[in-house]
């Protein structure tokens, strides 16, 4: 079976006050125990060929270069396959940079979210904006030439010149690749129960967001997704296979996979995982999840897939809706592929869902 593997790290020296991801803070190391887990539930899989590696967290480089080599040693990985590894610049030595090449990582996502302090701080992240700068040039020291950097928009008393500052702070540090999130406040977050004061409302967001498109596509970087951009086809691969609806393994406490068209996870639960938990089925994969998914990309929806995999056509009315749409400049559609616009893409909730009421069966 060839698909993306997923290892989630749930582990963090300190919780990002926005982060809803399943992670546990004020840990300085990944235990052994949590390894040797990992390594029983991939073994549950033995036909595994990873056409893509991930490790997701939490805070994977919280990893030594050795337990990372011990995971990767146990897989069988495909020629030429992407192994990215996602890090914080205060948790990536030197030394860590130097052994996660040794062991096949090719490939470093690095979380920066801004170049501003002040911002960082809000935000309960370690790093500063020089310690950033220093993580991408001790990574490129290291041997990287992949690397991929964060930028959150719509921050604590935000500024389109500190969100400019930041692409220029990324793009002259060497990222090839740049993942561009507007700040949204989840529940359970410290950011739930404590707002910052000074957030930017939704029609600030929008014009930050279209701000930064034009700014990252002069530059160079293009965009692939709603909030990924890359230069010299740089794509994350990784992700492309959800997006696509292509299998993928996720390992770890929270973690999700998609087999054969078949969603379940592991519950969020740390003991569970190491005590030789059971998974939850999710169901399987259906047309309103291609919908969704693939107008997030830029190559955007196929209608003759739409007909191929699911014996679906969209109806008249969802018709109609999308000849208003394409006057009014969100997306293009020549009878097959239905694109959006960088405007569309603001309002891709919106549309998918015109798109999933209205489908008939051929």
């Amino acid at each position: 079976m060839k698909a993306g593997l997923y290892i989630h790290i749930p582990f963090c020296r300190q919780k990002c006050r926005y982060c809803d991801f399943y992670s546990l803070g004020g840990r300085q190391a990944v235990p052994c125990e949590y390894i040797q887990a990992v390594k029983r539930e991939i073994s549950r899989w033995p036909g595994l060929e990873c056409k893509t590696v991930y490790f997701g967290g939490g805070t994977p480089s919280l990893l030594t270069a050795n337990q990372a080599e011990e995971i990767l040693s146990c897989l069988n990985i495909l020629p030429g396959a992407e192994i990215t590894m996602e890090a914080n610049p205060e948790s990536l030595t030197y030394e860590k940079r130097a052994g996660y090449r040794r062991a096949g990582v090719n490939r470093l996502s690095i979380g920066v979210q801004s170049a501003y302090d002040k911002s960082l701080q809000s935000l309960g992240r370690l790093h500063t904006a020089a310690g950033a700068a220093d993580a991408f040039r001790r990574a490129k020291k290291a041997g990287f030439d992949n690397i991929s950097g964060d930028l959150m928009i719509g921050l604590d008393n935000y500024t389109a010149r500190e969100m400019l500052d930041t692409i220029d702070f990324l793009k002259n540090r060497g990222a090839v690749h740049i993942s561009a999130y507007m700040l949204k406040i989840e529940k359970g977050t410290d950011f739930y129960i404590n707002p910052p004061a000074h957030l930017s409302d939704e029609e600030q967001l929008a014009d930050f967001y279209l701000m930064a498109r034009e700014k990252l596509e002069k530059e160079g970087y293009h965009q692939y997704e709603i909030s990924n951009f890359a230069k010299d086809g740089r794509y994350s691969r990784h992700n492309m296979i959800y997006w696509q609806l292509e299998d993928y393994l996720g390992i770890g406490p929270g973690a999700h996979s998609c087999i054969n068209g078949q969603r379940f996870h592991y519950p969020r639960d740390l003991a569970a995982f190491l005590n030789r938990p059971q998974t939850v089925d999710d169901g399987k994969t259906d047309a309103d999840e291609y919908i969704m998914l693939s107008l997030r990309l830029a190559s955007g929806l196929s209608v003759r897939r739409l007909a191929e995999k699911w014996g679906l056509k969209i109806g008249p009315h969802a018709t109609a809706k999308l000849k208003v749409y394409r006057k009014n400049g969100f997306l293009t559609f020549d009878g097959d592929s239905i694109k959006l616009t960088p405007k569309g893409f603001l309002a891709e909730n919106t549309i998918a869902r015109d798109v999933m009421s209205d489908l008939y069966d051929i």
